[in-house]
């Protein structure tokens, strides 16, 4: 007799015929239980398989599974464990799970209700659309051992998200759900046949044994039904009863449970219907329901998805012989130069350091026309080379590229659940609880009526009432828009933005940069003093040359960098050079240099920058800057919107006025400092005004910050970024246009879902409840009523650039 297999987790013997096994160490490995073979994947999926090469001996077997757990799951609290995946900031840590074991969108608010309720954590956003977990807590007061902990005590594992292996989740997610249809299914046919032949209406004259026969026939078919395609249906009802919460798991698990236990004491008994018919019904059209939904909320992902997948497995080196070599994207380092050949996708951001060429960025900012790009010029990693040959230098790789930044904030705003979807899963929650109360009343009455009826009836108001509609009708809608409208080129980094456009009804814009293209040109140089133009120009440029404000591209380069230059946001610069403190930006701050009176602007048109130094004033440079082509027809959508339009610049030049004055904006300012732009806001809001505030520089941080809405311009600041709950990076004003109508088509559509699945739930429960409704058109209505909701939330995904 053979010697059985050790089990690779425990050291116990496998039992002949064990099918337990999971690939560790690139072997496929035999496990005696589903115990050993679970922590042995959730090991591997953790990306710590290297266990196995250094433990000193076997682990516990699954009857001390929990403390197994517990004593692997600690290997998380490691740095040198945590560094890949969480990021410290402060106090806080953050970090992102993929979760398994997320059935429906009662799911994701257990598990975020659950950990907001812990102390240390401050924030947690699931998003449904890929089961992806975003956490920041603090990590002195929990360690990740045992946040993980908490995730696996309410019934969900929980592992450092890791693409590849999302990627390998979702697919076998979806292979398994597939193969439960096909099961519930198959097997339900067979069901109805042998059911069918035991009914009287068929008067097919059955013997004592031929119906006892068919009676357990049906049973043995219906149980793979119950214990294989419905196990996701009891695991979450159970799920939610240790939790004290209800979800649709609870209803569905009552209804399929009670048919099911009701046809074994038909068999048993041999008296009265079988149900088994019902439970094969019921599983069917839920699985095929869920299905659906499954891969229709995949649909919404689908761009970010696409960006994730758009980096290059490989690229080209250059050596420093001249030579190219071709190298995995992994092997790439900052400074390095690769050769990108027409056609070929940019495999990390960087500057161009030889060539001319033209990039496709449509997929990162909506922008379908190819830009122009020359020595000097950044590119980013993901977008197209078009034409000729460039040589970049690698200035940033893997997560810090301007990609992985966008892939970030959208997944944020997915998982960012508004005040809505957080209203439409209470509600839903409740009318639950109603319905169950109500199907219990319900069974009383019908059993002093008719007790044959009274189970069918409770069992079809329960299936018939599952507000899994309900549940689905915001959240859906909303990751819909966030893909579209990142298709257009705006990118939503916070989740109430879609929400709030709704209830705007002014708008603050910035000027340079914003409202005008930013690319100034310096048309000419009016000494003040004894220095030529030349001279004041070269001055100039040498303290510009050291901001990151758009004016600053309009001096050119400096032979000669300024040195202890400091920025004042929204007034100037102000820097040493050649030994003599100058000053430039606005005249009355240049006056402060030299404790005198600024000289009157001698023009109207263009920019007017004041140059001078500790002893008057040097020159007046002029700039020109051209009108955004669109930004005519942002403001007419203002206009029609009703929203009261305010401009709130840096600029002090009568330019603000003309701009004003061209567009037709009800009210300009200024010459405004941060700290000013900041009390406009808020002596707009102290009106009661809900503001959208639209900006690109750093002086518009404060401004940002403090409005209802923020939109920043992609040619933005990182800061400015940062700060915004949007981030326009096509720069293209009609992308706003176009938003403003989706955010009324989105909002049109959730109240359309809302009333729908509001409408459908209130009304067919008096229904059901009279018995109007039998169980086959209740489990019917029911997945229609989710499917539904699904499909109209996915008209949003139609837009026209």
């Amino acid at each position: 007799m053979a010697t059985p297999l050790p089990c690779f987790h425990c050291g116990l013997p496998v039992p002949a015929g064990g099918h337990f096994r999971a690939v560790v160490l690139g072997e496929a490995r035999d496990f005696c239980c589903p115990g050993c073979q679970a922590v042995a994947e959730a090991i591997v999926k953790g990306g710590l398989e290297n266990y196995y090469q250094h433990r000193s001996e076997t682990s516990l077997n699954p009857d001390s599974l929990p403390q197994v757990l517990s004593d692997e799951l600690a290997l998380y609290d490691r740095e040198d464990v945590q560094q890949p995946f969480v990021e410290h900031q402060g106090e806080l840590a953050s970090t992102s799970l993929l979760i398994e074991g997320i059935s429906c969108a009662a799911c994701g608010w257990l598990i975020e209700r659950h950990l907001r309720g812990l102390d240390a954590v401050s924030e947690a956003h699931l998003n449904l659309s890929n089961h992806r977990l975003q956490v920041r807590w603090s990590d002195s007061r929990m360690p990740l051992s045992a946040l993980l902990s908490e995730l696996r005590r309410i019934g969900y594992a929980a592992h450092p998200y890791q693409p590849d292996l999302a990627v390998q989740h979702t697919a076998r997610e979806n292979r398994r759900a597939l193969r439960q249809l096909g099961v519930a299914g198959l097997l339900w046919m067979q069901v109805m046949m042998a059911t069918m032949a035991t009914w009287p209406e068929f008067n097919l004259d059955l013997t004592e044994g031929m119906d006892s026969i068919l009676r357990w026939t049906a049973l043995l078919l219906t149980t793979p039904i119950v214990f294989y395609c419905c196990t996701d249906f009891f695991r979450g009802a159970l799920r939610d009863i240790r939790t004290r919460h209800l979800s649709m798991d609870v209803s569905v698990s009552l209804a399929i449970g009670g048919a099911y236990v009701a046809g074994i004491w038909s068999t048993i008994t041999g008296r009265g219907e079988l149900y088994f018919d019902a439970v094969g019904m019921f599983a069917l059209f839920l699985l095929a329901g869920r299905y659906l939904e499954r891969r229709a909320r995949e649909r919404t992902v689908a761009a970010t998805a696409q960006l994730v997948n758009l980096l290059p497995a490989s690229c080209l080196r250059l050596e420093r012989d001249g030579q190219s070599q071709r190298i995995l994207l992994r092997e790439l380092h900052i400074g390095d130069r690769v050769l990108v050949q027409p056609g070929t996708l940019i495999p990390a951001d960087g500057r161009i350091v030889s060539g001319l060429s033209s990039v496709d960025e449509s997929v990162l900012t909506g922008e379908y026309l190819p830009l122009p790009r020359q020595v000097g010029d950044s590119v980013t990693a993901g977008t197209l080379n078009v034409e000729g040959p460039l040589t970049i230098e690698v200035q940033a790789l893997g997560d810090d590229t301007r990609l992985s930044a966008i892939v970030q904030l959208l997944e944020r705003a997915q998982a960012d659940k508004p005040r809505l979807a957080e209203l439409a899963d209470r509600v839903a929650q409740w009318f639950l609880m109603i319905v169950l109360v109500v199907a219990s009343m319900v069974g009383m009455v019908w059993w002093q009526l008719d007790p044959d009826r009274a189970f069918w009836i409770v069992l079809a108001l329960l299936v018939a009432t599952c507000p899994c509609a309900l549940s689905l009708a915001t959240p859906t809608a909303l990751t819909t828009a966030t893909g579209s409208l990142h298709k257009l080129g705006l990118l939503l980094t916070r989740g109430h933005v879609l929400e709030g456009l709704n209830q705007i009804d002014t708008v603050v814009f910035d000027k340079t940069g914003t409202l005008t293209e930013g690319r100034l040109t310096l048309s000419r140089v009016e000494p003040l003093a004894e220095l030529d133009a030349d001279t004041c120009l070269a001055l100039a440029a040498a303290l510009e040359n050291r901001s990151e404000h758009p004016i600053a591209r309009a001096f050119g380069r400096a032979p000669q960098p300024a040195e202890t230059v400091l920025s004042i946001p929204g007034r100037g610069l102000q820097g040493i050079v050649e030994e003599q403190v100058l000053r430039i930006g606005q005249p009355t701050f240049v006056a402060e240099g030299y404790a005198g009176t600024p000289p009157e602007i001698p023009g109207t048109q263009g920019q007017w920058l004041l140059l001078g130094n500790a002893h008057g004033p040097l020159a007046w440079l002029v700039l020109d800057d051209r009108l955004r082509d669109d930004a005519p027809a942002l403001l007419d959508a203002c206009r029609r919107q009703g929203w009261h339009t305010v401009l709130l610049s840096g600029d002090s030049s009568p330019m603000v006025e003309q701009i004003a004055a061209e567009l037709g904006i009800e009210r300009a300012e200024g010459g405004l400092t941060p700290d000013a732009k900041l009390v406009r806001l808020q002596a707009l809001q102290a009106e009661g005004r809900t503001v959208l505030m639209l900006g690109d520089g750093v002086n518009d941080v404060p401004v940002l910050a403090a409005a209802d809405i923020s939109i920043a311009m992609g040619s933005a600041t990182d800061l400015a970024k940062t700060s915004a709950d949007a981030v326009l990076l096509s720069n293209r004003l009609d992308s706003l246009v176009q938003g403003f109508l989706l955010a009324r088509r989105t909002r049109r559509i959730i109240v359309e879902n809302l009333t729908w699945a509001s409408l459908y739930n209130g009304l067919i429960l008096p229904f059901a409840a009279i018995g109007w409704v039998t169980p086959l058109w209740a489990a019917l209505g029911m997945s229609l009523s989710s499917l539904l909701v699904v499909l109209n939330a996915l008209r949003l995904s139609r837009v026209q650039r």
